[in-house]
Formats: structure tokens, C-alpha cells, sequence
């Protein structure tokens, strides 16, 4: 187990250098920051001791060494377009984001399963059948218009929940949370459906298609033959098995709401990351790009260094891999 974790710790510092380079090398060549920070009358003395202040000029190799040096403290420097600390800028919205996002896959997780076991087991009834329907809808609809219609019916035309904004949030030390006030919660619904829509089609026809495939397997005959119950061999042995590759897909799908949930934002005025990194993006602000490239790449490594460990501890045939490599 040791060993295990070891190597995927090593594995996971590789990829967050190659993260780092790709975040670093990508962004230094998008435009000139000094030209969008100064003003048009401003002398140029003046700029050339802002870009020595900046180090923009300096090689490329020291540049990235000072940035890689820079983001293992969490020191990302300040923003182009502020002059704000960029690790700041990026944990005063994080929770936002992270709120969003984990509102958005409970919903997921909690519809899209049932939806799937349901339709795995009655694949041909009507119920299921517009299940699949709705799935396809929800697959193909640009998230950005689904934002919109939910914000025309229950904003516009119902008024039930706002259409924009945050509500009103509740200070924790550094963690700023909507979870404690009714506004809270009621400006979260519409971003975490429009959010989660998506995940929680994928998750229903992932449950589906292994709930058909695992119900044809030769050790369910058996236990049908041993006289177990319906409920028992569909909850007791197909859905444990179905379960095992959602492990999977619900780590990767949680990474992708974090990082792909710039448009959301942007269409409800959710002041999270994605929207801080959207704004960044149109004024060039190097710095901010460069930290939420890196800080989405640390994100996706530590859910799937967390995913591979809990397929290490749920899967015995890993653990039997494990053992072999180790006795050679």
C-alpha cells in the first residue's frame, strides 16, 4: 500500500511540473502585461523599470524556476489587472466555487443513479424510456442555453429564485459560505442544476449500460439459481459491481465541474474562480491564468491519486498485483 501510494505520489509531481511549464510557457507568450497595466502617456523609463520590476524580461528558464519556486509556497505574485495577490483573488472566490460544485454533483450522484439502476433494470418501460429521453436532451443542450431557459421559467416568469449573485453568505475564518442563510440556498439551485445536468446524464446511462451488462453475468445466474430475492441479487451483487467503474467517472466528472464551470458563472454572475479566470483571460492577466491552470492541474491529480487509492482499497485484485510486483 505504501509502495502504491509512493509511486503515484511521484507520478503526480511530474505531471504538476509538465501542468506548471504548459500553465508558465502558454501564457508568457499571450500578449505584453506591462502594456495593458500602463497608460498611454506614461514615460518610458517608467515601463522599462515596471518590466524589471516584473521580471518579463528575464531568460526563460529563470522565469519558470521563479514561478515553479513561487507556486509550491502558494506565491503566485500580484495581478496584473489589480494589483491584488493573485492566491488572494483565487481563495476568497474558491469557496464559491467549490460550494457550486459540490452541490452540483450530490445532484448528480443522487438523481442520475436511480435514474440508471431504474432504467438497467426495466430497460423497456415507458419510465425508462423517457429517462433516455430526457438523458439525450440533457447531453445535447449547450449548458449555457440550459442556464438561460431555467433563469426565463423559474426567475423571469415564476420568480421564484434569483437569477444572479451569491445571496447572502456567512463568514467562517477564511471560508465565506452560503449554506448558512435561506438567500444562500436559493441562489445556488439554478447554477448546481444547470451544473450538474450534465454529469447526472452521463452518470445515468454509465449505471445503465454496466446495470445491462453486469445482470447477464454468469455468477447473477447463479445467485438467481441459489433462490436469492430480487432486491438481493440487484442490490446486493449487481449494483455493488455497478458501482466499481462509477467510482472512476464520478472522480474525473468532479474535476470537470471545477474546472469547466467558468460558463456557469458567467451566465448567473456566480463570483467563483471560473468567472475570475474569464475576466483574467480578457485583460491578459498572466499571473491569475497561469495560478488557475496550476490550481485545476493540483486538482485533478489529488482526485485521481484519491480515486486510484480507493480502487486500491475496494478492488482485492489490485491488492494481489500489489503483492506479486513486490515478492519479484
Amino acid at each position: 500500500m505504501i509502495a502504491f501510494i509512493v509511486r503515484r505520489l511521484v507520478q503526480a509531481a511530474l505531471v504538476m511540473l509538465a501542468v506548471a511549464f504548459i500553465a508558465f510557457a502558454m501564457f508568457n507568450f499571450v500578449g505584453d502585461p506591462v502594456i495593458n497595466m500602463v497608460g498611454q502617456d506614461t514615460p518610458v523609463d517608467e515601463i522599462i523599470e515596471l518590466r524589471k520590476t516584473l521580471g518579463v524580461d528575464d531568460p526563460m528558464p529563470i522565469r519558470f524556476g521563479r514561478f515553479v519556486v513561487n507556486a509550491v509556497q502558494g506565491k503566485f505574485g500580484l495581478s496584473y489587472r489589480t494589483t491584488e495577490p493573485v492566491a488572494r483573488m483565487i481563495t476568497d472566490r474558491l469557496p464559491a466555487t467549490l460550494e457550486l460544485s459540490f452541490i452540483a454533483m450530490i445532484i448528480a450522484l443522487a438523481v442520475g443513479i436511480p435514474m440508471g439502476v431504474f432504467s438497467g433494470l426495466y430497460p423497456h418501460h415507458w419510465l425508462s424510456r423517457g429517462m433516455m429521453t430526457v438523458s439525450l436532451i440533457g447531453i445535447s443542450l449547450p449548458t449555457f442555453l440550459i442556464g438561460i431557459l431555467l433563469i426565463l421559467i423559474f426567475a423571469v416568469l415564476l420568480g421564484w429564485l434569483p437569477s444572479f449573485g451569491r445571496g447572502d453568505v456567512v463568514k467562517l475564518g477564511f471560508w465565506s459560505t452560503g449554506f448558512l442563510t435561506i438567500s444562500g440556498w436559493k441562489a445556488v439551485i439554478l447554477p448546481a442544476i444547470t451544473l450538474g445536468l450534465f454529469q447526472m446524464t452521463l452518470i445515468m446511462r454509465l449505471v445503465r449500460s454496466e446495470m445491462l451488462e453486469v445482470l447477464r453475468a454468469d455468477y447473477i445466474k447463479f445467485a438467481r439459481a441459489r433462490g436469492l430475492t430480487n432486491r438481493a441479487v440487484h442490490f446486493g451483487h449487481a449494483l455493488k459491481n455497478t458501482l466499481v467503474p462509477v467510482i472512476t467517472i464520478t472522480g474525473l466528472q468532479l474535476g470537470s465541474i471545477i474546472a469547466f464551470a467558468i460558463i456557469t458563472e458567467t451566465v448567473f454572475s456566480w463570483p467563483g474562480v471560473g468567472l475570475l479566470f474569464l475576466q483574467s483571460v480578457q485583460a491578459v492577466d498572466i499571473p491569475v491564468m497561469s495560478a488557475y491552470l496550476v490550481m485545476i492541474g493540483l486538482l485533478f491529480v489529488l482526485i485521481n491519486l484519491a480515486v486510484d487509492i480507493l480502487y486500491f482499497v475496494v478492488d482485492p485484485r489490485l491488492r494481489g498485483q500489489g503483492a506479486k510486483a513486490g515478492a519479484k
